[in-house]
């Protein structure tokens, strides 16, 4: 034991007691507290307690969106290692206001990136899936890479061959507890113009799914197959995606509170566009599109409003060729890529490469809400 921790333990058993304790330990970064569950016994039983990590979250939580104001959030990527490795480093950096990143961490994902697909993050909690050749069963696990565990969870209830699964991450902050909302898309059969989708829930603080009922609505209640090249968003207390019928496209939003849905019709300008992407632009919800004309532009279409369709705004960009867009900055500038991962200033018009080239990327995101947490160390398999 070094003689820094020594003198904690001896300051804290002998001056303090167990509620003073018991706040100063919930003020320490995750990589100090996994290191002093050693000192004692006491101490081990605390920082793993269900209601210290509860603690430690919400103070991190409340940390992590007072500090808005000295960078612009994080940006995340898997890189292809040399010698085509089955594993991969997950990369953190910080994205700061000056247009410069910052890298912070790195973490070797726990599952080889041949088999393993990284979905959904929130909050420091990665939500990745697997497809298990044995059984035929796709594998769901939650991971923090702050405390190098993993939690594969509970088998879904929604499964069947060829089925397309899109899965959304997002944090219960009434209850302080996790949720994956799950939507299969099942093949039509003979006779159904739209597949069929249906709708499931995991809990993390009961390891269990329920099936819930899609219903938006009652002229239309098959809500049609869901889009994979749109992945959900955590906004105003709700998970929302890119979802399609028959009659076109529009947002399906998930209440993470009382699990309900609701449909939010796209701007009728914006159909046209070959890629779009649900970010959040200056705290409104925002749809990207890129234009499929000989010039490329890109429309940032912004609802003023949420929920209320009349207040979609537009803004035009013009840019160079761009294959797909990931993430909207805090300041309102967009990450998109082509050979080299992009960065556009609407108000600028400004485009500009930065980091890496593409080809050694495999995955890549942007969260401004990401934090450590000691989420799953009260249960879960530790990465060694």
């Amino acid at each position: 034991m070094s003689r820094p921790t020594e003198k904690l333990r001896l300051l804290t058993e002998r001056v303090l007691d167990d509620d003073i304790a018991f706040d100063i330990l919930t003020r320490l970064p995750v990589k100090s507290l996994i290191r002093f569950r050693c000192v004692s016994k006491s101490w081990y039983s605390t920082i793993t307690n269900p209601i210290f990590i509860a603690t430690h979250f919400k103070l991190n939580e409340a940390k992590s969106l007072s500090n808005k104001n000295s960078h612009n959030g994080y940006l995340l990527y898997t890189s292809v290692t040399e010698g085509y490795s089955f594993h991969e480093d997950l990369r953190t950096l910080v994205y700061n206001r000056d247009r410069t990143v910052t890298e912070i961490s790195r973490f070797i994902t726990p599952f080889p990136f041949c088999d393993a697909f990284m979905n959904c993050f929130c909050n420091g909690i990665f939500c990745l899936d697997r497809f298990d050749e044995n059984n035929g069963d796709h594998m769901i696990y939650l991971w923090n890479p702050s405390i190098r565990k993993f939690k594969m969870l509970a088998p879904a209830l929604l499964t069947a061959p060829f089925d397309c699964a899109t899965l959304g991450l997002a944090y219960h902050s009434q209850k302080n507890d996790f949720k994956i909302l799950r939507l299969v898309s099942f093949p039509g059969s003979l006779g159904e113009p739209d597949p069929l989708t249906e709708a499931e829930v995991y809990t993390l603080s009961t390891d269990s799914w329920r099936k819930v009922v899609i219903s938006v609505d009652s002229s239309e209640p098959n809500i049609g197959y869901v889009y994979h090249t749109s992945p959900f968003i955590f906004f105003n207390g709700a998970l929302h995606c890119i979802a399609s019928t028959n009659n076109g496209r529009f947002i399906l939003s998930f209440e993470v509170n009382d699990e309900r849905f609701h449909k939010i019709m796209l701007p009728q300008d914006s159909l046209d566009g070959y890629q779009g992407c649900l970010g959040v632009f200056k705290g409104l919800l925002a749809f990207t599109v890129l234009s499929s004309d000989i010039d490329p532009i890109c429309d940032i279409w912004v609802m003023k409003e949420y929920g209320l369709v009349e207040s979609w705004t537009r803004k035009s960009v013009p840019i160079d060729w761009i294959h797909s867009l990931f993430g909207v900055t805090d300041n309102g500038e967009l990450f998109g890529n082509a050979t080299e991962l992009n960065l556009i200033d609407p108000e600028k018009n400004l485009n500009q490469n930065i980091l890496v080239s593409k080809r050694y990327i495999r995955w890549v995101g942007y969260a401004s809400n990401f934090m450590e947490s000691l989420v799953l160390l009260d249960g879960g398999k530790c990465i060694v």
